[in-house]
This record gives C-alpha cells, sequence and structure tokens, in this order.
C-alpha cells in the first residue's frame, strides 16, 4: 500500500472520495523504470494500471520503417522492418495502461519510459474486483479510462496526419 495522500496529489484522483481514494492506495506499489525500459508491449495481457509520479513515458506503436526500402515478400511473411512512433507522451499525473480494467485487457500499444520514472502501479485485477462489488466506483473509474482513451485516440490521429505528410 502506498500512501493516499501520494494519489491525491494527481488531477486523476479528482472526484474521488476519501474512502475510494483510499481502496486504490490499497492495491498500489511505487516502480522504479529506467530509461529505454518498457512497462509492456501491445497485445501484452495487463495486470496494472499506472500513474507517473515522476519522469516521461511514451506510448508507442510499431509502424514499417519508410526509410527502408520493404520487398513484397517480407511484407507477405510479416518481416518488415519498422521503427517505434511515439504517439503520445505522458509525465507526472498521466495515467496509462488503462486497457488493464477494460476486457480483454490486453495492451493496445506499447509504453516504454522515455527518461527514468517513478510510477503508482495500481493492481488491475484487485481494481476490477473491486469495481464488480462497488460498481458506482467502477463507473466513476470508466469514465476516467475513457477520458484517457479518447485523449490517446485524439494524439494517435494528430500523429497519423504528421506521419503520413
Amino acid at each position: 500500500m502506498i500512501s493516499p495522500e501520494l494519489i491525491r496529489r494527481y488531477p486523476f484522483s479528482s472526484g474521488l472520495s476519501q474512502s475510494q481514494i483510499v481502496t486504490l492506495a490499497k492495491t498500489a506499489a511505487e516502480k522504479t523504470v529506467r530509461t529505454g525500459q518498457f512497462f509492456f508491449h501491445e497485445g501484452d495481457e495487463l495486470d496494472a494500471v499506472y500513474l507517473i509520479v515522476d519522469g516521461s513515458v511514451g506510448i508507442v506503436i510499431e509502424v514499417p520503417d519508410q526509410a527502408i526500402e520493404q520487398k513484397v515478400s517480407r511484407q507477405l511473411t510479416g518481416e518488415l522492418h519498422t521503427k517505434d512512433v511515439v504517439i503520445s507522451a505522458l509525465g507526472p499525473g498521466d495515467v496509462f495502461g488503462s486497457s488493464a480494467i477494460i476486457h480483454p485487457y490486453t495492451a493496445t500499444g506499447s509504453a516504454k519510459a522515455t527518461t527514468d520514472c517513478r510510477v503508482i502501479q495500481f493492481d488491475a485485477g484487485q481494481l476490477r474486483h473491486i469495481f464488480a462489488e462497488d460498481c458506482a466506483f467502477g463507473f466513476l473509474m470508466m469514465q476516467k479510462a475513457a477520458q484517457v482513451i479518447r485523449g490517446r485516440l485524439r494524439d494517435i490521429r494528430i500523429e497519423s496526419l504528421a506521419y503520413l505528410m
């Protein structure tokens, strides 16, 4: 468990009652991740939701590397040369990994530490159980997750337009 006061510092906790913040704190632990390390990769089953305390994280997707000539045979066999493109740059107070509480609980992108990071890691299995028991709390957290997803969709749209030009 971490201090509920640490969670309370961030906009993520706005609208939550003291008891809801304490409940979240009971599912949480602090984690440190070094620059370049991945929290998870696209397609991974997720077991945590993260809140950045210090540092920065890039949400990345893999795209074909247009700087390299891609042979048709490699395209057919799935052996394209790819590169990671950051679609969202996140910093202190930002949440990521919200797919961990939304079925099928798999990552829709990868998350990579772009600097040394300190994060709060919430146990998604515990959260899903808590939200099933307290539907009002679950609904509130799903609204927060939807806001995060909405922002990521906006980011990917903008990044896609920049990539195409």
